[in-house]
């Protein structure tokens, strides 16, 4: 037994999406046995460019019921049927999501007619509704109404069981491990199992191949799968757009990270928005206060003097002071770590021998922060990161020279990384830009162990 579903909404995303039509057909595979179609009173305002889609507004709904006073007849007439509808999970997760405010569990097994008619009528240009019924000849009426695409999807659902092949794909699509009705409806389920599980970047295409998001996974299929798993309004728009996937392997998630940051830049995906953002920099300096006290803190790259390193975010430059502090011992305080306190105590840092308590005189405290100081600017400009490759038989590295990201590049196992020269055979250039030195500044500081320092001279030959 099978319930054929269509649902109008208010259009405010998944979570704040509230139902204004309903309309369910009870199928037993042959004929229409029961039917269910009101008007639902959503308790908001309808936006107007969704009275201007479906027809429907404030007043048609004023009087209709509330959802409380239907829920029972919809858990009633779904019960022990599949729930069926054109792009099932949009219609299944919102009347779940609406049931659940109300405290009401709804769990039925879903077929979506989008993905079973691509399966079993292949070819057409369109498996939108509409197209889709005018290309086989089905009559649709009162499009945009919950009762007109209920009675068009159970005339596409009637031809789809009789089609060739029908039993092997309904019971395909009805077996929970198959993942089908997990899937965006215009995804071909072949292009979600070529996906590997292994780090990497992959990208969400439309039905035009047109990249429209670009992320990166430390298991690219697993992470993938967690956008179709994923209800917000975002990645419900993001799947219902894709049509195709594809990958490429990294070995890690460092060359994973440059990346996605380098592919976005490239593409302007539309769904990607945290890079289109501007990256803050921030800046650690010193000064010396009235009492001749030298000062380590940090602040906003533009409003800081003579910079001594460079950060991308508060806590950065708070656990590099903290780092600073303790190797050699500097007073918390006094690198503004603890603020309006008469001395410092600090939760991380082992009690201060600096001069907040005056146990020590002040120039023998002064010579511990030049020290520090220094110790910043000798840091080694010209690196190499040795990290994993893609298989065991590879390594990778990314390249840096004169704190600038140039490039990465994969290469044997068993390469000498002492012969620096040579890695430009296999250097992969890339842009340096504030996102992708974040990333390489960040990295190197949370994994010191992998980072091979390299003669200047040698470096600069291997990137040119």
């Amino acid at each position: 037994m099978y319930c054929i579903v269509d649902i109008e909404t208010t259009g405010n995303g998944i979570k704040g999406n509230r139902i204004t039509e309903i309309s369910i057909f009870k199928y037993d595979g042959h004929e229409v046995v029961d039917e269910f179609t009101t008007l639902v009173n959503p308790d908001c305002e309808i936006p107007f460019f969704i009275t201007g889609l479906t027809g429907i507004d404030n007043d048609m709904v004023r009087n209709a019921p509330k959802l409380e006073a239907i829920a029972q007849k919809i858990l009633e007439i779904t019960k022990d049927t599949v729930f069926v509808a054109h792009s099932v999970n949009f219609d299944y997760n919102v009347i779940k999501n609406e049931l659940r405010q109300i405290g009401l569990d709804f769990i039925r097994k879903k077929l979506c007619t989008v993905r079973l008619s691509r399966k079993l009528l292949p070819g057409y240009r369109s498996y939108s509704l509409g197209k889709l019924c005018s290309a086989i000849g089905i009559p649709l009426t009162d499009r945009h109404r919950a009762r007109g695409d209920a009675q068009a999807t159970t005339l596409l659902f009637h031809k789809l069981l009789r089609s060739e092949g029908a039993p092997e794909v309904f019971k395909q699509f009805l077996n929970a491990r198959s993942q089908e009705a997990t899937l965006p409806p215009s995804l071909h389920k072949s292009e979600f199992e070529k996906l590997p599980s292994t780090p990497g970047v992959y990208y969400f295409k439309d039905n035009n191949g047109t990249i429209i998001y670009v992320g990166k996974a430390i298991n690219i299929k697993k992470r993938v799968l967690g956008h179709f798993y994923d209800k917000s309004n975002k990645e419900v728009k993001l799947c219902a757009e894709t049509g195709f996937l594809d990958f490429e392997e990294t070995g890690n998630e460092l060359i994973a990270l440059l990346r996605e940051s380098s592919e976005i830049k490239q593409h302007h995906p539309k769904y990607n928005r945290a890079q289109k953002r501007n990256v803050s920099r921030y800046g650690i300096f010193n000064y010396e206060d009235r009492n001749g006290i030298i000062h380590l803190t940090y602040g906003k790259l533009k409003t800081a003097p003579k910079v001594l390193a460079i950060f991308y975010s508060p806590s950065e430059c708070r656990t590099f002071l903290e780092v600073l502090c303790e190797k050699y011992g500097l007073c918390p305080k006094y690198c503004h770590l603890q603020e309006n306190v008469a001395s410092c105590s600090h939760y991380r840092i082992k009690p201060c021998i600096g001069i907040c308590s005056d146990s020590i005189h002040l120039k023998e405290y002064n010579a511990r922060v030049v020290k520090a100081m220094e110790s910043i600017s000798l840091q080694s400009l010209d690196y190499i990161i040795k990290t994993k490759g893609r298989t065991p038989e590879e390594e990778s590295f990314v390249m840096v020279e004169a704190n600038r990201y140039i490039g990465y590049g994969f290469v044997p196992k068993e390469f000498d990384f002492k012969n620096t020269p040579d890695l430009g055979n296999f250097l992969i250039r890339q842009k340096n830009t504030l996102e992708t030195q974040r990333i390489v500044e960040s990295y190197t500081r949370k994994n010191p162990n992998t980072v091979i320092e390299t003669d200047k001279k040698d470096l600069r030959l291997a990137s040119f």
